[in-house]
């Protein structure tokens, strides 16, 4: 009997309810702008997370402003509107494309990690992650191919609004990410402070639009509090597994949520194209968890020497 590390175990729980979120918002929440579900979801995040923040959190481990300094600040902001608008131009692209073929689109966020990281963090790119980078490119083509000429899946991606939404969304949440890497390890910020303060600031950030656009909620309160809670569950779980494992262990794994949210979009809304769109969600995975994993290998007689035979 195989027993999974609780940090594998936490990674495969984001996975699940990421997927189920994303299945959630195509679902129940398409007649609302999407800036206005980011307002509304997110205030009901902080009520839901308050008590996790409120009880994991000591005083003395969370730095002043004066100790975050400008770049600290500008960090913290700058990640929290680019959350927000990563998560607005998702809804969006879930709005005119269906969830099977916009969500493994909008999981290559990491191919668009590794340009920034090696631009501004001196990131190594490894043989794998180059591998990668292919391979989640090929996901792309296949979300995109409908038969005929093989130059068509290409047109259509440059003409599709959806994909070029959910591309301009994952590239949102790379740069995010970064930020998040910076804030949580570089400027040391509790996990229980930093996600509360995540979704304020991302909910602010987007309030401008929300207010312009805005669709009375009243009438569904108890479904955006639900779905605040899943998002609170869903940030709190994947800040765990991040906490217990290394990051290449995590990150691919919580990506799978892509494969739930196309095989829910597939079997419950029965969408169109859902085999094709199986398999570029399955590619897109793969090459992600081999960017994650090429890190690890500075060399092809490093990924040589790792093989156990």
């Amino acid at each position: 009997m195989v027993v999974l590390e609780p940090g594998i175990v936490y990674s495969l729980v984001a996975a699940v309810v990421w997927g189920v979120y994303i299945f959630l918002l195509k679902q129940y929440f398409g007649g609302y702008p999407g800036p206005v579900v980011t307002v509304v979801v997110n205030a009901f995040a902080i009520l839901w997370y308050l008590p996790v923040a409120a009880t994991q959190t000591s005083p003395g481990s969370v730095p002043t402003l004066g100790e975050l300094g400008f770049y600290g600040i500008a960090v913290v902001a700058g990640t929290a509107v680019l959350v927000g608008v990563a998560f607005v131009l998702f809804l969006d692209a879930l709005a005119e494309g269906d969830v099977s073929y916009v969500a493994p689109i909008n999981k290559l966020a990491p191919v668009f990690v590794l340009p920034i990281e090696v631009v501004l963090l001196s990131q190594f790119l490894g043989p794998l992650q180059i591998a990668g980078v292919l391979v989640a490119t090929v996901a792309v083509y296949v979300a995109n191919y409908r038969g005929g000429a093989l130059t068509d899946p290409l047109r259509r991606a440059v003409h599709s609004r959806p994909a070029q939404l959910a591309l301009v969304s994952a590239a949102c949440y790379a740069a995010s990410d970064v930020g998040k890497r910076v804030a949580l390890q570089e400027l040391a910020i509790p996990t229980a402070v930093w996600v509360p303060v995540l979704f304020a600031g991302a909910g602010l950030a987007v309030l401008p639009f929300a207010l312009r656009r805005w669709t009375s909620v009243r009438g569904a309160l108890p479904k955006f509090a639900a779905a605040g809670a899943v998002v609170a569950l869903g940030e709190h779980v994947t800040s765990t597994a991040f906490a217990l494992v290394p990051a290449s262990i995590a990150s691919p794994i919580v990506n799978t949520q892509a494969i739930v949210a196309v095989i829910l979009g597939g079997v419950v809304l029965r969408e169109r194209n859902f085999g094709i769109r199986l398999v570029a969600a399955f590619l897109a995975v793969a090459g992600v968890s081999l960017i994650a994993v090429g890190g690890d290998f500075r060399t092809v007689g490093d990924v040589v020497a790792a093989l156990p035979f």
